[in-house]
């Protein structure tokens, strides 16, 4: 796979979103239970005003139930030797999600049925869960699988499936305007980097970063959600607020490895959030990898449904389902770098700065202006001057009032984020003025 330049500049919040996601890496999380609370605690750690809601078990989203809640204590599989073979508390993976009771002894050929592994990745530990039907099982690397011996094997699950709570997190940022940006990210996945903990530890600095900005012309809603179920609670208590007020929203995930951008488009894939991903990963990554609605799989299935229809979009790394370590114990920490969730942090920031600045410029002047007069020209010109006030020029000439920046940056080729000094240059001058 190729490998993506990473940022020049120190990975500040690069290096904040793994050392979180080193935190946060070795809890238990699921749709329900207590690796859910303990996450939303240290998330809530770093944010002031980030509100907890919970809703109970029997809940009815849409066509939609909140399941009865998972609970996990311990899980193992011992040998005879009194050997555990295979240990919860070695890695969270090795439980199957939502397993339920199970204390007895049995044989090999008995445990088999409920034994998961991936024969063409061998040292992997698989991801699988079983939210919706009862079952229970284990999950083990390959190799580890192919050497159980025949004989009698004692099976544990310390589990409780118990009438609960489902747990979500929402921080909402009021700016200038009650028109809204959306972000939406998921924590009910254990143990996987990129996959899981990318999304909420990136949404973590955005929202960080968005909090220390003297202004902002837009309100931002920004939760944290078990994908699927929760969303779907999510948008049965705020669908005509979201309906009425969003105009362009990301769903965030799988945004901390190294080898590829790549964007997933909304349903209707005409959408200003999709005019500013694509316009963003062009400008970031001219080769990144475009997807079509035909590749969902992940919360924009819920946000864009059919009378749902919401402006949400994925800017991601390497997509769900498309690198080999996804679902895996192999999407690990190792797998998501600093500089890896850097560059993931850099193009939801140019997303969120090209809507924040996505204005209407109109000139001021019949004709063109005349520059130099206002040191806008240069008095010798030069090859390198020549294209600089090209540029300049070429913004102006579409200042009409009807031409957003961002349609203007796609005209004439060139980033929103680099037209906004050249538009407070102009606007100082007295040159443009917003409609």
């Amino acid at each position: 796979m190729t490998h993506i330049p990473s940022p020049s500049r120190p990975l500040t919040e690069g290096n904040f979103c793994h050392q979180l996601a080193t935190e946060l890496f070795p809890l238990c999380r699921s749709i329900t239970g207590p690796g859910v609370r303990e996450t939303l605690d240290i998330l809530g750690s770093h944010l002031p005003g980030l509100t907890r809601h919970r809703v109970a078990t029997g809940y009815q989203a849409f066509d939609w139930v909140v399941p009865d809640e998972w609970i996990i204590r311990a899980a193992y599989i011992e040998n005879e030797a009194g050997d555990r073979i295979v240990d919860f508390a070695n890695h969270t993976l090795h439980v199957i999600g939502y397993s339920t009771p199970i204390d007895q002894w049995m044989t090999l050929e008995e445990l088999d049925p409920h034994l998961y592994s991936l024969p063409e990745q061998p040292d992997a530990i698989p991801y699988a869960t079983s939210y919706y039907a009862r079952w229970w099982g284990f999950c083990l690397s390959h190799t580890q699988r192919s050497g159980l011996k025949p004989g009698n094997y004692r099976v544990v699950i310390d589990s409780e499936l118990r009438p609960g709570h489902l747990d979500y997190a929402e921080l909402i940022l009021p700016g200038e305007s009650t028109e809204e940006i959306f972000l939406s990210t998921y924590v009910c996945h254990p143990s996987m980097a990129n996959n899981e903990l990318s999304g909420p530890v990136v949404v973590t600095a955005l929202a960080r970063w968005l909090m220390s900005r003297e202004k902002r012309k837009y309100t931002y809603r920004i939760v944290f959600i078990p994908e699927t179920i929760g969303s779907l609670v999510y948008l049965s208590k705020h669908l005509d607020e979201l309906k009425n007020n969003m105009i362009a929203g990301f769903n965030v995930t799988c945004i901390g490895d190294e080898r590829a951008y790549s964007y997933m488009p909304s349903r209707r894939g005409n959408t200003l959030a999709d005019q500013v991903a694509t316009h963003v990963l062009h400008h970031t990554d001219p080769d990144f990898v475009r997807y079509t609605w035909l590749d969902r799989g992940s919360d924009e299935r819920q946000y864009c449904a059919p009378g749902v229809d919401l402006p949400v979009v994925s800017i991601m790394r390497s997509k769900y389902g498309a690198y080999p370590e996804y679902h895996t114990s192999l999407d690990d920490l190792e797998f998501v770098t600093p500089a890896g969730l850097q560059g993931g942090f850099d193009a939801l920031q140019q997303a969120l700065i090209v809507l924040e600045n996505n204005v209407f410029p109109k000139v001021t002047t019949l004709g063109e202006p005349q520059l130099g007069k206002r040191n806008l020209y240069p008095s010798f010109s030069t090859s390198s001057s020549f294209a600089s006030v090209a540029v300049l020029k070429n913004l102006l000439s579409y200042c009409d009032g009807e031409m957003s920046l961002l349609s203007i940056a796609e005209t004439i080729g060139e980033p929103v984020t680099s037209l906004l000094a050249m538009l407070d240059t102009l606007r100082e001058a007295g040159l443009i003025e917003y409609r």
